[in-house]
């Protein structure tokens, strides 16, 4: 994924809750997740360490506690995540991986519209992000 090891699972889910908090401790990212999903203090603690080890998000002393962020723009690691699936299961072919999300129902009738205003804007010229 570019000059920057992969994500994991794990840690894709805490850089997801910590994109969303902004700047957080590791106590207000283990807070942030849903209660339906049980996972350890520790274990938060371990992906923002490995975060930070392969520079996606930086850590900030502040006092005798560590504040997290960002180093990364969440679009960017997200696109990278993708072009790496849909290079490894799709030989590098994005429309077998549309066709499958559409076919399978995973797509929303306002996604689907909202695509279809995205291949508006792509064939009239427009820069990609004039949703």
């Amino acid at each position: 994924m570019g000059d920057r090891p992969a994500l994991s699972k794990g840690e894709m889910e805490v850089a997801r809750v910590l994109w969303q908090l902004g700047r957080a401790t590791v106590r207000q990212v283990h807070e942030a997740f849903p209660a339906e999903r049980e996972i350890d203090f520790t274990t938060v603690q371990t992906y923002l360490r490995r975060l930070e080890t392969k520079g996606y998000v930086k850590a900030k002393l502040d006092g005798r506690t560590l504040i997290y962020s960002g180093r990364v723009e969440p679009r960017k690691v997200i696109g990278q995540a993708v072009d790496e699936l849909v290079d490894r299961l799709f030989g590098g072919e994005a429309l077998p991986l549309m066709q499958h999300l559409i076919e399978e129902g995973s797509i929303s009738e306002s996604e689907l519209a909202s695509l279809r205003l995205l291949i508006d804007h792509l064939e009239n010229g427009e820069p990609r992000d004039a949703r």
